[in-house]
């Protein structure tokens, strides 16, 4: 009983100056390392086009996102805008189902026409894959492009909008009418991010009548959705 009583006297001494060491004082005290978040990107460029840059960046932790649309020749520079969560893990499910582009070649390889240089690239960390097309048949590429299509178009024509009803409010009818188009082809992944910009032209009397019906009758729309 005296030997073992001894042990554990020794024991808790050995504990207590290891413990009020410098070197576990800091192993307590370091921060573990944060882990790395990940990033999903697509970029077309269309020479001749318009758009002929287009680049959407997603995050898998965060609404916040960029968007960049230009012609080659214009300074580039991102804009912020939100995807919400339940957009972004389908956009990353579906990059999951491509092995997120490693070792992926998406392309069709056939003589067809030039439809613009496509990409998907996956970060995370220092780990990053990418791959290019121009046209592809895999199922889940294509849905993926459809969505950073779509996001793309929203943008723009939340952006024409905008500077409508900044610079020409005569003209607000036919941007929203472009807007009730690709709605009514079901090609705006996110329409709710128009609402606060449609509600402001509905409720602002400066603009025309029709476009501030219109504009009312969009967002009724996207808030109920039959």
């Amino acid at each position: 009983m005296k030997t073992l009583l001894q042990r554990f006297v020794l024991w808790a001494s050995l504990a207590s100056i290891f413990l009020g060491s410098p070197a576990a004082a800091a192993s307590r005290a370091a921060p573990s390392p944060a882990a790395a978040h990940t990033k999903l990107s697509y970029r077309r460029i269309f020479k001749s086009s318009s758009p002929e840059f287009i680049e959407i960046i997603v995050h898998d932790d965060s609404d916040a996102a960029t968007f960049e649309i230009r012609q080659l020749e214009e300074d580039p520079g991102a804009v912020p805008f939100e995807v919400g969560a339940p957009l972004r893990e389908k956009m990353f499910e579906l990059a999951a189902q491509l092995k997120n582009f490693q070792g992926q070649d998406l392309d069709v390889h056939r003589r067809i026409a030039n439809l613009g240089e496509k990409s998907f690239r996956w970060e995370k960390g220092s780990e990053s894959h990418e791959t290019k097309f121009n046209y592809t048949l895999n199922s889940a590429a294509t849905q993926l492009m459809q969505i950073f299509e779509g996001l793309a178009r929203q943008q723009e024509l939340v952006t024409l909008l905008e500077r409508r009803m900044k610079y020409d409010r005569l003209g607000i009818n036919d941007a929203l009418l472009q807007f009730e188009t690709d709605l009514n082809h079901k090609l705006l992944p996110e329409p709710q991010r128009a609402l606060p910009t449609l509600d402001q032209i509905a409720s602002d009397s400066r603009f025309v009548e029709i476009g501030r019906q219109r504009a009312r009758a969009l967002a009724e729309r996207i808030r109920h959705p039959s």
